[in-house]
């Protein structure tokens, strides 16, 4: 008598149904982290404007009262603020300068969410630092 050597057609289906059930768990899993890197340079963009920002106002300052500066007035050109994910026109801000409010400056940067993210709502920095929206 021959030995059978091998596997059944139920045991293989058992693999192909274990191995079906981690890929529709693994892959809602990874489009979240995905998209979650893909907000990280929204928010590095966010970072260097808010930065930007700060140093308008320490170059301006004594200078009187100023609000929503360009981008040029920034010191960026028409590409500097253009990524893999977001373009320049995602971005908007407003701020404000006045010597003698407390604090000072105060901003709003706000970053559109793009149609490459599928996660997430659009993401505001505030000038305390604060980053609210983005990635859920």
């Amino acid at each position: 008598m021959k030995s059978k050597k091998g596997f059944t057609l139920i045991e293989l289906m058992v693999v192909i149904l274990i191995v079906g059930i981690l890929a529709a768990v693994a892959i809602p899993l990874m489009r979240g982290r995905v998209d979650s890197a893909k907000w990280s340079e929204g928010k590095s963009v966010a970072g260097t404007i808010a930065t930007s920002l700060r140093a308008y106002a320490a170059e301006r300052g004594g200078q009187g009262a100023w609000a929503n500066p360009t981008l040029a007035n920034l010191g960026f050109t028409t590409g500097d603020l253009q990524g893999t994910y977001f373009a320049s026109t995602n971005y908007s801000w407003t701020s404000s300068y006045d010597e003698t409010a407390n604090p000072p400056l105060t901003f709003t940067i706000t970053v559109t969410k793009p149609a490459s993210i599928t996660s997430g709502t659009d993401l505001t920095l505030s000038h305390l630092g604060i980053f609210a929206g983005g990635p859920q």
